[in-house]
């Protein structure tokens, strides 16, 4: 059995510079609060390679591609292209309902969600919709495949910001939440899933250091 395996993590690609994990759902990625939470996507990362540095994050109940830094350097210049929207991300979902493409669609059927994001305090950890308080934030979906038999359609999704539960608030806020939400779909679209179906599926982006085109890909796994 490889360390890998013995750590509980699916590396897909390790090196000098970088990890590129895939995280499976219901595992935090970094500690929380409380010895209950500190078994987490960094604690394990590090018990194999002691540099490993979170670069970004999924929530907890999200699955996928987790990218991580071999050092300081690496993740201060991860963090870099991060922020310039350099990293190019895409996830699938199943969502309830049959969403549209509307008048925003391009010519390969992709549609864009424009709403701002703000915390909502007196309900953390939810965010709301808000167009006085919230933070500008978009993401582009399309439609992959419709299930008409159960009401559900799975939507490829792009996030071109990241704010916190992005895809999550918009879907929703598009009436059409994700199956297994436990924060923003109703009692039957929790229920309908035995887990959160969003799964972080692409990674690309161009090496900070050699400037060579990375590109990893995880099969949704539902």
């Amino acid at each position: 059995m490889s360390d890998e395996a013995l750590a509980g993590l699916a590396c897909l690609h390790a090196d000098d510079d970088l990890l590129v994990l895939d995280k499976p759902p219901g595992l935090l990625c970094v500690p929380g609060r409380g010895p209950d939470k500190q078994d987490c996507l960094s604690t394990r990362a590090q018990a194999l390679w002691s540099d490993a540095l979170i670069v970004h994050r999924l929530d907890q109940p999200t699955s996928g591609l987790v990218l991580m830094a071999r050092g300081l350097p690496m993740q201060r210049a991860l963090s870099r292209i991060f922020a310039e929207r350099r990293v190019h991300k895409r996830y699938q979902a199943v969502v309830a309902g049959l969403p549209q493409p509307d008048d925003t669609a391009d010519d390969e059927g992709w549609s864009a969600i424009a709403l701002p994001i703000a915390a909502d305090w007196e309900r953390r950890p939810l965010r709301v919709v808000d167009a006085q308080r919230g933070q500008p934030s978009l993401t582009r979906w399309r439609v992959l495949d419709v299930d008409r038999a159960l009401g559900c359609t799975r939507l490829e999704l792009e996030p071109v910001t990241g704010r916190t539960h992005q895809l999550r608030v918009h879907l929703a806020a598009l009436g059409h939440p994700i199956l297994g939400d436990m924060l923003y779909a109703n009692a039957a679209q929790q229920a309908s899933a035995p887990r959160l179906l969003l799964h972080a599926c692409t990674l690309e982006f161009a090496h900070p250091l050699h400037g060579r085109r990375c590109s990893y890909i995880s099969a949704a796994p539902f």
